[in-house]
């Protein structure tokens, strides 16, 4: 049987009340005003409270203030007279769950009943959600640590890869093949970063793109770049999140393209700027890659294998991106995707 605390100052109407309810399936206890009904709801445990609106001292609307400022209070139905409709608003604005008018006979009882009934069945529903919307916080928690550990397991296993081919590089004469093997090397870093994005950042869906290009763009200026052939790249990047798909897809382009620029754009001995930039343009994106140097203004016009060209091309496809080669003595590339 639902317990109920039925506060009211009338003892007559307690009793009655009592009784009636008990008739109707609810085990009832009273309380002769606001004070003794918050003491009692200290005390006890109630599953609904019936609060009256005029009492002595402390009215229902004071009593409901402090009901509502304890730690777990049970539902409210406020019961006021049959010309309290201002009351009524102000206990429902207040906290209360629903109100009931208070009238002679056992139409009260059977009013009230009915309200106690769809109120607590109300609450019942509010409980399951909470104890779904847990559970659901619960799953959606492990699936988030489980994909950051797989994110990190990738990780470490490129890291491993990566390391591997450094090894194969070194055993080797061929300079062509060395170089080769460092193409290699570079881009199993820039889709490595990614990962580490996802498992070391709260977001496991989308990867910040500035933190990740400025990664990127340092490895590869330490990469290319030599006391007699400084290589400079300069990254200008806006508050763009892309999921992960898109992330190493834009990443491997600017690898293949800031790579280049290092290796072609400029003569040996003399130092070089690359920039990148990523801005977004209403629902699209756009990736910049430009340079001051000799002109080598198409990848697959460089002195390579034409695999990065491919690469490039691959990405570019993945993204449903458009790629433009700019005018002018310098190479500037400009990719446009959809966020």
């Amino acid at each position: 049987m639902p317990r109920v605390l039925y506060i009211d100052d009338d003892e007559g109407l307690r009793l009655l009340t009592q009784r009636a309810l008990r008739r109707r399936g609810y085990e009832v206890a009273t309380a002769a005003g606001g004070p003794e009904g918050l003491a009692r709801l200290e005390a006890e445990s109630f599953d609904l409270l019936a609060i009256d609106h005029y009492m002595p001292g402390m009215d229902g609307l004071e009593t409901l203030a402090l009901v509502r400022a304890l730690p777990s209070p049970p539902p409210v139905v406020y019961v006021t007279g049959s010309e309290e409709s201002r009351v009524a608003v102000a206990a429902l604005k207040a906290g209360a769950a629903d109100y009931v008018v208070k009238t002679i006979g056992e139409d009260f009882f059977d009013l009230l009943a009915s309200t106690f009934e769809q109120t607590l069945a109300h609450a019942r529903l509010l409980a399951e959600k909470t104890d779904a919307d847990a559970a659901l916080k619960a799953s959606n928690d492990r699936l988030a640590a489980l994909l950051k550990e797989a994110n990190h397991r990738v990780a470490n296993s490129l890291q491993l890869v990566s390391a591997f081919v450094q090894m194969q590089a070194s055993s080797l004469d061929n300079e062509e093949a060395r170089i080769a093997l460092k193409d290699t090397q570079q881009r199993i870093r820039a889709i490595g970063q990614v990962h580490r994005r996802l498992y070391t950042s709260d977001e496991i869906a989308t990867v910040d793109m500035a933190d990740y290009l400025k990664v990127l763009v340092e490895e590869l200026e330490e990469t290319w770049s030599t006391p007699s052939s400084p290589r400079h790249v300069v990254l200008d990047v806006e508050a763009i999140r892309l999921n992960t798909d898109k992330a190493v897809s834009v990443g491997v382009v600017v690898n293949e393209l800031v790579s280049n620029a290092c290796k072609y754009a400029y003569e040996e001995g003399e130092a070089g700027e690359i920039r990148v930039s990523l801005a977004q343009l209403a629902e699209r994106f756009m990736l910049i890659v430009e340079d001051d140097g000799k002109g080598t203004i198409k990848p697959q016009q460089a002195k390579s294998t034409g695999l990065g060209t491919k690469l490039i091309r691959a990405m570019a496809q993945s993204l449903n991106a458009a790629i433009e080669y700019g005018d002018g003595p310098n190479v500037r590339v400009m990719l446009q995707a959809p966020l």
